[in-house]
């Protein structure tokens, strides 16, 4: 992969990451032909696999079960610049129910992220579902465009999954200077306090001040060496 569109992918993944709300269009049952577009949040999975919590009267949801083809757009607004330059990420793929088993796995996680959505789980019309992309389109801007590679983005085989609990409570008890100090160079955020709660291929997750920031890494890791370097590169580099 080129720098340019190595670059481009870093930009569109830090966006998904950072980001919990976009909108979602499904092809509508009701009105057979025409898009229909939803406003939802979700989170990614430790690898791209990005996730929904969605019940089953919603209609997008009745959507989904006639016709999985689905299309995400994320976004964020320039409040400084003209919106039409603004950064925008479009990924196009098919968006499936989650089995029982997989379901499982994610839910924690899920939660955890948004953890204002762990109330629906009372109810039993809740389900857990995924989106695979198929094609993956960033603008970042003007000039700034460019058709991703989408398999980089399909589930991945995560060596370090096992010792998740284990590296955020050592990075929590013995480097939590490197936490804070990460949350300066990448947000400009002076705090007292940060704790590390979920990790992912392409960084990591901290709450301070009951706000949650995406730390992020100049490659994706799924390795354990190559997340406990990137850790201590990121260190130095912020010391």
């Amino acid at each position: 992969m080129s720098n340019k569109l190595s670059k481009f992918e870093n930009d569109a993944v830090r966006l998904m990451r950072e980001s919990e709300i976009g909108i979602l269009s499904t092809m509508s049952e009701k009105f057979s032909g025409y898009p229909f577009g939803s406003f939802v949040t979700y989170t990614s999975s430790k690898d791209r696999t990005i996730l929904f919590y969605f019940s089953d009267l919603a209609e997008h949801t009745k959507n989904l079960m006639q016709d999985s083809k689905s299309s995400l757009t994320i976004f964020k607004i320039n409040e400084k610049d003209d919106n039409q330059n603004s950064s925008r990420l479009t990924l196009l793929g098919d968006l499936n129910l989650m089995d029982k088993k997989r379901s499982e796995l994610i839910q924690d996680h899920y939660f955890n992220m948004l953890p204002e959505s762990k109330s629906y789980s009372n109810m039993h019309d809740f389900n857990f579902y995924e989106f695979v992309p198929s094609q993956i389109r960033w603008i970042g801007g003007f000039g700034a465009i460019a058709w991703l590679k989408p398999e980089s983005w399909h589930q991945l085989n995560i060596e370090w999954s096992g010792a998740e609990k284990n590296i955020i409570n050592h990075m929590n008890e013995d480097h939590s200077e490197a936490i804070t100090a990460s949350l300066k160079a990448q947000y400009g955020l002076n705090c007292d306090k940060a704790t590390m709660i979920s990790l992912c291929i392409d960084g990591y997750y901290v709450v301070s001040n009951e706000k949650k920031y995406f730390i992020s890494f100049d490659e994706p890791c799924l390795t354990r060496k190559s997340y406990k370097d990137m850790l201590v590169k990121q260190a130095k580099l912020y010391k």
